[in-house]
């Protein structure tokens, strides 16, 4: 909207650029500053101060109240995070236009509560007619308004004298609630929502690639800003949708105003924007569905079906293995085949291959799947009682848990399938795991049978002869 002016019972009004007062606001200004005046002087000169302060406040309209060596904390876009939503203690905000007389009356006075709460509160100010998207997002549609920021709590309007003494005993009830909230135990922290979501990943310049690009997981994104309307009405939703998907899709979140390289990258134009990082991580494609955490999951499960990896069957043959394959897994499904001599590489490849199926059959589901040779990893039989059963054997293994539980029936795909089953339902019969197993690095297998290593011939006769002799000698 163009800036203009109106008159108003011989006094002149000034509207912002892009700022409509509400119906009532005419009456209100009026009681407040502007009285009735007896016109005795022709308009113009009766109002030619007014019409000089109007027109040059007009050429240079984003004047600053408050300057650098002013105590009140001066905000914009880019710390409103960190200064207020963040914060740990109280912080009064003004939104404040540099036009407005009622501003401008304000100043002094907000400066000097600045001083007498310093240490105990934070006063600060947001020119609201140069930051129009954040002072939108907060409602306001008057000048000045007093917002009052508590930890955990969402802002509430300063509603009484404009005078220090009234202003820091306000301040001084914030403070003293937060602190007895924190002696009954009740936690506080920061206002921003997306420091409390669990869930889902914060994601910066520096994690950003190790943790997504590299993954082989499927990713969903979230870049936001904080002051960000839609944003925070979506950041419920987001919490739910990652809560509910956790161990299935990875959400992460990143904020724009502390990340412009990220948000330039990806090339984000608007917040939120959501991005899911697929098989291709180098071309992300837009979510542009409902923002609802039902729609979300709905969308990222349909993206898991066609991003879904290959499933694979590792072997054990190093600590790495382990680390990789089962460390983060819900549950990592442990074979312990027979030995290349027993089963020759064609019995090995069956076996093999019936896990396989297994791991396609529950491809969706976050679980690893990881075999090792008989007798190649003494300790880890020895942890999870292998030996017992005899091979092929089946554990399914919980390192985060510390838990394992064996397949105690035939090792047969029908078998093999419900013990899955019942694995990801949460098991029958798990066992301590007393601690974590050592693994040895050892040769992969080649794909090849087994070779037996022959050995020097010698007769019963020359044994018995060498012994005979020694008795001899005896």
């Amino acid at each position: 909207m163009i800036g203009y002016q109106t008159w108003h019972d011989g006094v002149r009004l000034k509207r912002g650029k892009g700022f409509v007062l509400p119906s009532n606001s005419i009456q209100q200004i009026q009681s407040a500053k502007c009285e009735r005046k007896t016109m005795t002087k022709p308009l113009f000169l009766l109002h030619f101060p007014l019409f000089l302060f109007f027109f040059f406040s007009n050429l240079f309209p984003s004047f600053a109240l408050y300057g650098p060596s002013s105590p009140v904390l001066q905000l914009n876009p880019s710390n409103f995070k960190s200064k207020v939503l963040n914060s740990n203690g109280v912080v009064l905000v003004e939104f404040f236009a540099p036009w407005c007389g009622h501003c401008q009356a304000l100043t002094p006075i907000w400066e000097k509560a600045a001083t007498v709460l310093k240490g105990v509160a934070t006063v600060a100010a947001l020119d609201a007619d140069a930051h129009q998207s954040l002072a939108q997002e907060y409602g306001i549609k008057g000048f000045p308004t007093i917002k009052v920021f508590v930890p955990g709590k969402p802002p509430v309007d300063y509603q009484g004298a404009r005078d220090v003494k009234p202003i820091a005993d306000f301040a001084f009830q914030q403070v003293k609630a937060l602190l007895k909230d924190r002696l009954n135990g009740k936690t506080t922290g920061g206002s921003n929502e997306k420091t409390e979501t669990s869930a889902s990943v914060e994601l910066n310049s520096r994690n950003f690639d190790e943790l997504v690009l590299k993954s082989k997981e499927l990713w969903v994104v979230e870049f936001f800003a904080p002051w960000c309307g839609h944003c925070k009405k979506l950041a419920p939703e987001w919490k739910k949708a990652a809560n509910n998907l956790k161990g299935k899709v990875k959400l992460g979140h990143v904020d724009c105003d502390a990340e412009k390289s990220l948000m330039s990258r990806f090339n984000v134009q608007g917040f939120p924007t959501i991005l899911v990082f697929g098989a291709d991580k180098d071309t992300p494609i837009p979510y542009e569905g409902a923002r609802t955490a039902l729609a979300i999951e709905s969308f990222a499960l349909e993206q898991l079906e066609t991003n879904v990896a290959p499933p694979e069957v590792t072997e054990l043959h190093s600590p790495d293995v382990l680390e990789e394959k089962c460390g983060s897994a819900s549950i990592c499904f442990v074979s312990f085949l027979p030995d290349i001599l027993d089963s020759k590489a064609e019995g090995r490849n069956k076996y093999l291959q019936q896990l396989l199926s297994v791991a396609e059959k529950f491809k969706r589901s976050p679980y690893s799947y990881v075999w090792v040779a008989a007798g190649k990893q003494p300790d880890l039989e020895k942890h999870v009682g292998v030996g017992g059963y005899g091979y092929p054997a089946l554990v399914a293994l919980n390192l985060k848990k510390g838990v394992y539980a064996p397949l105690k029936s035939a090792f047969e795909l029908d078998h093999i399938m419900e013990f899955v089953k019942e694995a990801g339902r949460g098991g029958k019969g798990n066992l301590p795991l007393q601690g974590t197993p050592t693994i040895v690095k050892t040769e992969p297998w080649d794909g090849k049978d087994g070779e037996i290593i022959e050995e020097d011939e010698f007769s019963l006769e020359e044994l018995m002869g060498e012994e005979a002799s020694s008795k001899d000698q005896i």
